[in-house]
This record gives C-alpha cells, structure tokens and sequence, in this order.
C-alpha cells in the first residue's frame, strides 16, 4: 500500500511538496531550513549527518516526509546517549550508526514529520517504517528527538519514551513587560531590574531586527560574536557562515537579530526564530563579557517581543536553571528511542524508567522555585 523513498539530500524532494505536507507554524521543518544546513555544509555525512530523508508514496502521491540522518556520532542533538554507546563498545558491539528523526543542532519541541494522512495513520504507520529503514541501513537503533506531546502520547512499545526538561516563558495575556513582573515577589522583581539596569548603565543599547531589516554585515558580525562563544569554550560552532545567509536570503520572516550597541559599535547579538505563536532563541554571541547583557539579549528582549506581537510561548532554547528565577517554567521535553538488540533494549528501558521517577521529581521541585507570589501574598 505505501512505497518508501530514501533521499541522501533534501533536494531529492521538492520544496513544494515538502512544505505542502508540512505545519508552517514550526519554522524548522521548513524545506528551506534544512535544505541550508545541507547547502551549507553545515551537515553532511563529513560533519557525521548523512541525510536519508524520508518520502512514503501512496499511489505515486508524496502522503508523508520525515527529516531522517544515519549518525556516525551523537554531537549536536542535546539528548545524551554517550553512555549507551559507551556500554556497546565495551561490549564488542556498534553502537553507529543510529537513525535519527531530528532537526539538527535544534533542540526546540515541535512536528518531526509532515503528512496528509490522519495523525492516527501516520503514527501507526511511522513505528513500521522506521524498523524496515533501520534494519536496511544496518544501523542498531533508531531515534526521535523533541517530538511533540501528540506524537509521544500515541507512540506505543516497543518503542521507550525519554523525559527531559527545559524553561519556557509563557504569555498570560501581558500587555506590557511591568505586568509580567508583577508576577514576581518583591525580590525576584528587584533582581530582574537590577539586571535591566546594569545594561543601560554600561551604555549598552539593543535594538531588534526583522530578517528584512537585517544587512548582510550585521549579520557577518552576528556570526563573528557567534563562533567566538564556542572559540572560549575550545571548540567550532557547528554551522557555518553560509548557513545563515542562506536563512537571510529564504526565510527571512522567521529571522530577529536582536544587536546590541555600545559607541556606536556592534558588541553582542543573539539570534531568534519566529513561529505562528512561539519565539525560539536560538544562538547568542558578543564580543567581550559584559555584566546581564547575556540575559538582556537572549531572555528580556525575546519576552519583550512576545508580549508586543501577541505570541504565547517563547522557547530559549536547552539547558539552564538560571532561567527559572527569571520567569521561565519547568516543562517536560521528550524524546523516542528504539533499540534493535533485545539485551539492550530491555536494560535501556529499565535505565529510562529510573531516571523518568528522577526527572518527575526533579520538574516538581525545579516547579517550587519559580519566582512569582503567591496567590494570597
């Protein structure tokens, strides 16, 4: 009933049929997202990202695409299975290569597939597609990174379910950012605008940038401030310079540049996405440290933008409890993994069972630090 395609390139299928299948709210399903990375060099099986997109044909009709990589290594996905590949050497196994369903270098939770299937069919239909692929590739494993809610609701075993977390802002209906402090207790309230004004006070100026306001300069600058970040940490950003012209040049209205100034110099610039009702912060970088200004760009900034243009949810992106006391909750992250050895199957689950409790325990107690006043208060 449905022919499976495999597609070493996203240019094996058309960007109009591959958007058309596609939900348009999410920015980083979009053909011409990916199709940068690849153009770019960004990924390719050089970088450890063989695409091998997937095409499923019903009737010579394109009914679902899938981003698909046949992984060499786990760099660049911000869901941790060193250990797993780890415990397979020791054993004499491979562990690489794994199929992965992600979006690369993107830890931001959202559609993994699109299709003109109902939802019903298509994850039904997923599971199956995926163990034929994994079992023609040779790979020991297959994966699916940041799926959403729906999609983790209906996956059934044998495939295991991995929790995680991440902070999000959420918009309750603010109209200005002093009602989002509100919010706070008095402390917390006096720390967010302490820090608000150590920018100004080091006479440090932002300014944010639709993609069409963006000049290509501003944007070789961004970049500078970007693979400077990594160069302090002793490595290489992942994407490249072509990468993000590339987004400049066909997508432009899913681009904010928010540029910070300081004498009329560019110092520090962090990047973010535009969805249909999320923001996305996505990449960061300045030039030297400077007191909050990393706060400013990459959190303030992005919850001053929702709240003027009406978007519910602003994603900052993986990692750090540092944004709990600046208002950003707790939420649950998950991810999909099938393991071809039965043995390592069945010791992944009973791992993954454990660290659920784990993380559940963790998401409540993470929950009591938030920094708003309570109700009565």
């Amino acid at each position: 009933m449905y022919k499976v395609n495999l597609h070493s390139s996203i240019e094996g299928i058309e960007a109009s049929r591959w958007d058309a299948l596609c939900d348009p709210s999410y920015p980083f399903m979009r053909h011409a997202f990916l199709h940068a990375l690849e153009a770019s060099g960004s990924v390719s099986a050089k970088t450890g990202w063989q695409p091998l997109h997937l095409e499923v044909m019903q009737d010579n009709t394109c009914v679902l695409v899938m981003p698909l990589y046949l992984k060499s290594h786990s760099w660049g996905e911000y869901v941790f299975d060193w250990a797993w590949a780890d415990a397979y050497e020791r054993n004499g196994l491979a562990y690489y290569p794994k199929l992965l369903n992600a979006i690369p270098f993107t830890p931001a939770s959202g559609p993994r597939y699109g299709t003109s299937l109902s939802e019903a069919e298509a994850l039904s239909l997923i599971p199956e597609v995926l163990e034929q692929v994994m079992q023609e590739v040779n790979a020991s494993s297959w994966h699916c990174l940041f799926p959403p809610a729906y999609m983790v609701e209906h996956t059934a075993k044998p495939v295991l379910k991995r929790l995680g977390c991440q902070y999000h802002w959420f918009n309750r209906d603010y109209r200005e950012f002093d009602d989002f402090l509100a919010r706070f207790n008095a402390r917390k309230r006096k720390s967010v605008k302490r820090e608000r004004r150590k920018v100004k006070e080091q006479g440090i100026q932002l300014q944010c940038l639709s993609g069409s306001q963006v000049q290509p300069e501003q944007l070789d600058q961004f970049y500078h401030f970007y693979q400077s970040t990594y160069l302090k940490r002793g490595r290489q950003g992942y994407l490249s310079a072509d990468f993000f012209h590339r987004l400049h040049q066909t997508m432009p209205e899913h681009l904010l540049l928010v540029e910070a100034r300081r004498e009329d110099l560019s110092i520090a610039g962090a990047l973010y996405f535009i969805g249909e009702r999320t923001l996305y912060g996505r990449y960061w970088g300045c030039s030297a440290d400077h007191d909050s200004l990393h706060f400013e760009a990459c959190y303030y900034q992005g919850i001053e933008y929702c709240i003027e243009h009406g978007l519910q949810r602003f994603d900052p992106g993986a990692q750090g409890e540092h944004k709990i006391q600046r208002g950003f909750e707790p939420v649950e992250t998950w991810s999909l993994h099938r393991i071809a050895d039965p043995r390592f199957q069945q010791a992944i689950e009973a791992f993954l069972e454990e660290e659920r409790d784990l993380m559940e325990q963790q998401i409540a107690e993470l929950t009591t630090w938030l920094p708003f006043r309570q109700p009565d208060s």
